[in-house]
């Protein structure tokens, strides 16, 4: 049984959810949310498996922000200011806000508090119930030395295709020294098309760059507080009123790509470095980001896209040759890294579930460009689809 922590940092988390923390709190400091977990791939999990998840989240409790965490903030994140990190330096994880229990082979989870507090759990917390899962089960993973020659063979892939990539593979990860070990690997061999990792406690371990901007939540935030037809747009907004132009790539899929590209103007076009595509074919959004840019008269070839769909060598290889001189492609790389090592990966996802923007909690959707990756309320998502004149499925 794993008693030893499995979350070493404060930190062992993705970026974009200290940058979203940080919006939040300036922009929305008395807002609530809620989460759940959504169990996609029906796992079965094993006896007591709540009751050891407990006692993890427990000693994440002890996890404080270290001088020297702070210091690399400081360095590597000039836009996250002083009075953000004398926030998180106090910041402690209160697993009062998560309520888990276990019926059978199924478990529960839900969080609920404040979002500045609570939008820290997801992350870790699918780490966790990842590591937790494969070490109970007895699901035995490769070698070390297996890891480090197929982690070297894909980037010698990536290499020859010449394209830039990320390491985005921190929830959905075999365990910590997997990433950990994988993180190395591209540190030292990945120079100079390697270009950072989503995990800020594993940057700062490697001094590499901390890469992310924010995540669905924070536009299903602002539906719920704005309505669904601006969502997109006010989200966007809000974001530049923070950061300006430093972490400039917008969300496209949400409330899907066609009502992302209806609420992305021209000057919201230019300001923005570029968009991700998290979901739908690939191929099509290229074209209508490209045709989106032109519309504008903005060069394609001065934006990028953020391509952080279950990716692997042969999908960057069929993008990046689509995208070659029409638009700058990025790939962020997150369970082919860091759970290929054996055992099928986990299928599931934290999603918010609610948000309490004011005086009275609202169901929060995300429809995504593909029916099977949207999550919330049923009903909800008929009303949104209705509300946005998008298509019910047959």
């Amino acid at each position: 049984m794993k008693e030893f922590p499995i979350v070493w940092s404060l930190l062992d988390n993705d970026f974009y959810k200290f940058t979203m923390q940080n919006a939040i709190i300036k922009l929305f400091p008395s807002a609530k949310a809620k989460y759940e977990l959504i169990n996609r791939g029906k796992h079965s999990f094993p006896k007591d498996f709540s009751k050891i998840l407990k006692n993890h989240l427990k000693k994440m409790s002890n996890l404080k922000l270290s001088n020297k965490e702070r210091i690399f903030l400081e360095k590597n994140c000039p836009y996250l200011d002083s009075s953000y990190l004398d926030y998180l330096e106090k910041y402690q994880y209160d697993p009062k806000e998560v309520n888990i229990s276990q019926n059978g082979k199924n478990i529960q989870i839900y969080i609920e508090g404040l979002w500045s507090r609570t939008i820290l759990w997801e992350v870790p917390l699918m780490a966790i119930i990842s590591e937790l899962y494969y070490h109970l089960t007895g699901a035995k993973r490769i070698s070390n030395n297996k890891i480090i020659f197929l982690t070297r063979k894909k980037l010698a892939e990536y290499k020859k295709l010449n394209v830039k990539i990320g390491e985005y593979g921190t929830r959905r990860r075999y365990s910590y020294e997997v990433q950990k070990l994988v993180l190395k690997i591209l540190k030292e061999d990945g120079t100079p098309f390697f270009m950072g990792s989503s995990n800020v406690h594993l940057s700062q371990v490697f001094s590499i760059k901390p890469l992310g901007t924010h995540g669905h939540e924070w536009v299903m935030f602002h539906a719920a507080k704005y309505g669904f037809n601006i969502a997109d747009r006010i989200a966007m907004e809000n974001w530049l009123n923070i950061y300006g132009r430093n972490l400039g790539i917008a969300l496209s899929d949400t409330y899907t790509s066609s009502i992302f590209f209806k609420n992305f103007d021209k000057k919201l076009a230019n300001i923005f470095e570029g968009i991700r595509h998290d979901s739908g074919n690939p191929i099509s959004f290229i074209n209508e980001t490209i045709k989106h840019y032109n519309r504008f008269k903005i060069n394609p070839l001065k934006k990028k896209i953020i391509f952080s769909d279950n990716l692997d060598p042969y999908k960057v290889a069929s993008i990046s040759s689509f995208c070659k001189k029409r638009i700058n492609p990025f790939f962020g790389i997150g369970t082919n890294f860091t759970n290929d090592v054996g055992p099928p990966s986990m299928n599931i996802v934290i999603k918010m579930v609610k948000a309490l923007p004011e005086k009275k909690w609202i169901s929060v959707v995300k429809l995504s460009n593909v029916e099977e990756k949207s999550t919330g309320d049923k009903n909800m998502i008929l009303l949104a689809k209705k509300i946005l004149h998008l298509p019910f499925p047959s």
